[in-house]
């Protein structure tokens, strides 16, 4: 019979090994946000992570995989941020919705989602993950906005305000268009409140 190691004499590796994961990740947002899909190759990642790329390469056998996993973690990472909104009222989360959609999270993801229109072996793996991300952030969104989906017309409300939100962010990419979107938000702020009565 071999000696059995103790579980606490693998916690160090494991502990390095979740830590360089993260950084990879964090890296590959970073990089996506930044300089796009064109620029975010392996090795640049695995330079900003401050790891070789054999060491990312052992994390993430492909690009896609590491890109993929890149979203993924922005996609918990802005249900994360979801979850933790206190209940200020609707006007407040609409607020909080535009803010997830117009910062550098978003930002990422987007670049993702250009590559994908034009990588084949991206492209399924995006879709399913975005479709998988859009259904949890509406499941949130209908949380904290308190709304009745069984009402007529709730449901579409609150989606419009999700692609309210994108569009916003989108707009964001080009012009930093601050003081425009406060008043939209405020609008649509409103009409949610109103329409969610």
């Amino acid at each position: 019979m071999g000696v059995v190691t103790p579980p606490t004499a693998k916690a160090p590796k494991q502990d390095r090994s979740r830590a360089t994961r993260q950084r990879l990740l964090e890296a590959a947002v970073a990089c996506l946000a930044e300089v796009g899909w064109a620029g975010s190759t392996v090795s640049v990642v695995a330079e900003r992570a401050g790891v070789s790329r054999g060491a990312a390469q052992h994390h993430f056998p492909t690009r896609e995989d590491l890109f993929t996993a890149a979203v993924e973690y922005v996609a918990e990472e802005r249900s994360q941020a979801l979850r933790e909104l206190p209940s200020r009222g609707r006007a407040a989360v609409v607020a909080a919705l535009v803010d997830l959609y117009t910062g550098p999270l978003f930002r990422a993801a987007l670049h993702l989602w250009v590559a994908a229109s034009n990588e084949e072996q991206l492209r399924p793996r995006v879709t399913e993950l975005e479709a998988k991300v859009g259904r949890e952030t509406h499941r949130i969104a209908v949380r904290l906005l308190n709304a009745d989906e069984s009402r007529p017309g709730v449901r579409e409300t609150v989606q419009g305000l999700l692609d309210m939100a994108r569009g916003l962010g989108l707009a964001n990419l080009l012009t930093d268009d601050a003081a425009r979107r406060r008043r939209v938000v405020a609008q649509w702020a409103a009409l949610v409140e109103e329409a969610l009565e």
